[in-house]
């Protein structure tokens, strides 16, 4: 097993009000999403087996199973702490951003930061759809970024003076979203993913404008006309 995976394995730590049973439990787990993270990102959730994984964590295999059901179980694992990670990371430069516009062009540098990151890249962008299947992907993706997105859409849409719905609200959130989904698996995927960040950045960059600029012109456009 190759150093740069052995070296993650943790040591068990003391927590508070928790037996020695429940730390070694605790540490043993951590120490297998760990490794199975370093595994996945470097070789592919295909090629990667049980057995690189417990040897890694220095865990049986009885062990693995005492916490996941399987490799498919690990690998959800896995992707959850990753995305949970990026959407901290993006909530982490949204924090102190008054500024609806500043909060927008923020999160996006973000997010295109996180999904040029090796292990975001190959687990979340490239394994994920094919491992957890559509539906559940979609729906993990969901649950970790969609709230940072919704919170960036209204801020923006409250810069205008336009009366919108909630329904609205969560429709431009929806199509945002879609974007910047696809927008990231574009950047994942590039063989210069720098190149195709910048593009991205300038396009959506440009979008945001355009709402900018409608909320400081006053007007109000047909579409929000059409929600009230």
């Amino acid at each position: 097993m190759p150093s740069s995976v052995t070296r993650l394995v943790p040591q068990a730590t003391a927590e508070p009000g928790a037996s020695r049973h429940q730390q070694y439990s605790a540490s043993t787990k951590r120490a297998l999403v760990d490794v199975a993270e370093a595994l996945f990102t470097e070789h592919g959730y295909a090629t990667t087996s049980l057995d690189q994984i417990v040897g890694g964590a220095e865990v049986t295999k009885g062990a693995l199973y005492h916490h996941f059901s399987g490799k498919q179980a690990l690998f959800e694992a896995v992707f959850e702490r990753v995305e949970t990670d990026a959407s901290t990371q993006i909530e982490k430069a949204l924090q102190d951003r008054q500024d609806p516009w500043e909060k927008a062009q923020s999160g996006l540098r973000a997010f295109l930061a996180v999904v040029q990151e090796p292990r975001y890249r190959r687990i979340v962008i490239q394994e994920g759809p094919a491992v957890l299947g559509y539906e559940r992907y979609r729906e993990q993706e969901e649950r970790s970024t969609f709230a940072t997105v919704i919170d960036i859409v209204r801020a923006v849409l409250d810069a205008g003076s336009w009366e919108l719905d909630e329904g609205m609200v969560q429709t431009f959130a929806r199509i945002f979203f879609g974007a910047m989904s696809s927008a990231g698996e574009s950047v994942a995927t590039s063989e210069d993913p720098e190149v195709a960040a910048a593009r991205v950045e300038a396009a959506i960059g440009f979008i945001i404008a355009g709402f900018e600029a409608q909320a400081d012109s006053g007007v109000s456009p047909e579409w929000a006309s059409a929600t009230s």
